[in-house]
């Protein structure tokens, strides 16, 4: 059984950048999404993926991974996928013996920008930069498969 241990932090302001390697162009859909689980199709340059997350709120979750072909996942976001999809650069900052991702967000979701770490458990130690503020790892509404529903053009702070 694989496991993601995932902390979620609002990006505070663009200090990042300086550290950052240069992003990837993200474009996730999900086929299905409910009280059990959601399966995801995501697409990155010459990969793809598909996803199987459960649907538990918190930082511990099942999530399977398994690469698939991009044309695959291009007809399934196109064709498959409910709308409007996830449109997002991701860009990868080490800090502190980290690697943290940084979403910044388009579309319906324009100005919603989120840092992630992924830890090996709950209870790891680590540091979190200044550019990282409020911890919304506990909030579903941050949930990319929320966000496709209820985006923050809706209901940003």
């Amino acid at each position: 059984m694989a496991t993601e241990i995932e902390r979620k932090f609002l990006v505070l302001n663009d200090d990042w950048r300086r550290q950052a390697a240069p992003g990837a162009r993200l474009r996730q859909g999900y086929l299905s999404s409910g009280a059990a689980c959601s399966i995801r199709v995501r697409s990155a340059g010459d990969h793809a993926q598909l996803n199987i997350k459960s649907a538990t709120l918190g930082v511990s979750r099942r999530e399977y991974e398994y690469a698939i072909p991009v044309g695959d996942a291009s007809e399934l976001l196109d064709h498959f996928c409910d709308g409007p999809l996830i449109e997002k650069t991701r860009y990868a900052v080490e800090y502190a013996g980290h690697v943290w991702e940084v979403d910044v967000f388009e579309g319906d979701n324009a100005g919603l920008i989120v840092a992630e770490i992924e830890l090996d458990s709950e209870d790891e130690v680590f540091e979190k930069p200044a550019w990282a503020g409020v911890e919304v790892s506990h909030d579903p509404r941050y949930y990319n498969v929320c966000l496709v529903k209820h985006p923050y053009k809706d209901w940003r702070p």
